[in-house]
């Protein structure tokens, strides 16, 4: 049963409960402990590689709140843990994708690493070549509209990825037909090395939609709430027939670009010091705390049902078995 709503809370005026409120800081919390596991892992060894969610957990999980889980898809990129984990995938899974074992709904073992899929969830993994996920999307939302389904279709990338051709096209083709699509720019200010200043020559990825027929919309990505709120209006129009929505996220990334990245090279240290200054799990924290639903005591109580939950989940993956060697070459070679 929910519990009551604080009023005059910010998230009562957006229509949840303390309940849900607390749910969503739950996801981000998982998020961000499941990532550092992540890291942990890749660095002894036990997993070939990272890319991480780190200062995204609030634009990924405020996006995903606003869908409708099981029947809404997602079709989403590499940083996208905090989305995928709100939408029906379990820490036993993504160790299951991180370690390769056969048990792997994303490709029983077989697929690179955070190219995050279930059947069961609606999620469809992307190519390794970033951007080409959108057209995945557009499609999906063009095939929806032809069987007759209400349903919206969310895809993500990052701001770099939104340079190349598949990007415009997909936004292009999803304008003119008015596909419920939400296409989710996650900016967290770098392409790998490369710094925002140097990939635009507008201020915002969001500006571009004007292009393409569609509403182009900014949102602070390490404001959950308002993430929510953003990501909820994009759906109600897209599930009246209103069309796509472009969304930029402003966000921070608290990582390296990858685990075969060093961000010492290019990255000045301050400006990562400023950025921990604008961590979504720390200023969500916050808020919590200010409306009443989180003190020290059930913040220990959350951490620890988290930190459980993340030992079983990757002691129970890392002990199943590998994907056999007769499975090499499936969906690689027509079957008899």
């Amino acid at each position: 049963m929910a519990v009551a709503t604080r009023t005059g809370s910010r998230h009562g005026e957006l229509g949840l409960t303390d309940e849900r409120m607390l749910e969503m800081y739950y996801y981000m919390l998982l998020t961000r402990r499941l990532d550092e596991r992540l890291w942990l892992l890749q660095r002894s060894g036990k997993i070939p590689f990272v890319i991480s969610a780190q200062g995204q957990e609030g634009a990924q999980v405020g996006a995903a709140f606003a869908l409708e889980k099981g029947v809404d898809w997602v079709v989403p990129y590499y940083r996208d843990l905090g989305t995928v984990l709100v939408m029906g995938m379990t820490p036993r899974e993504v160790f299951l994708h991180a370690f390769a074992r056969e048990g792997d709904p994303s490709s029983g073992g077989r697929q690179m690493a955070h190219h995050w899929s279930h059947r069961r969830w609606n999620i469809v993994s992307g190519s390794s070549p970033v951007a080409t996920q959108v057209p995945h999307a557009v499609g999906i939302a063009l095939g929806a509209r032809m069987q007759g389904k209400n349903i919206v279709v969310l895809t993500a990338l990052g701001e770099g990825s939104s340079n190349q051709g598949d990007f415009h096209e997909a936004l292009n083709f999803a304008g003119v037909h008015k596909l419920p699509v939400i296409v989710h720019v996650q900016n967290n200010e770098y392409a790998i090395s490369v710094p925002l200043r140097k990939q635009l020559a507008c201020q915002n990825v969001a500006d571009r939609a004007a292009g393409y027929g569609m509403p182009g919309v900014v949102v602070d990505g390490t404001d959950v709430l308002e993430v929510y709120r953003v990501f909820r209006e994009a759906v109600a129009r897209a599930r009246r027939g209103e069309g796509p929505t472009l969304i930029e996220s402003k966000n921070v990334r608290l990582t390296a670009h990858s685990s075969d990245d060093d961000d010492k090279t290019y990255r000045p240290r301050e400006e990562l010091e400023a950025a921990r200054r604008r961590d979504p799990l720390a200023t969500t924290r916050q808020y919590l705390y200010e409306a009443g639903l989180l003190d020290e005591a059930r913040e220990k109580e959350l951490e620890d049902r988290v930190r459980r939950e993340i030992d079983e989940a990757a002691a129970w993956a890392e002990a199943q078995p590998h994907p056999s060697v007769e499975s090499m070459f499936r969906h690689v070679y027509k079957e008899a």
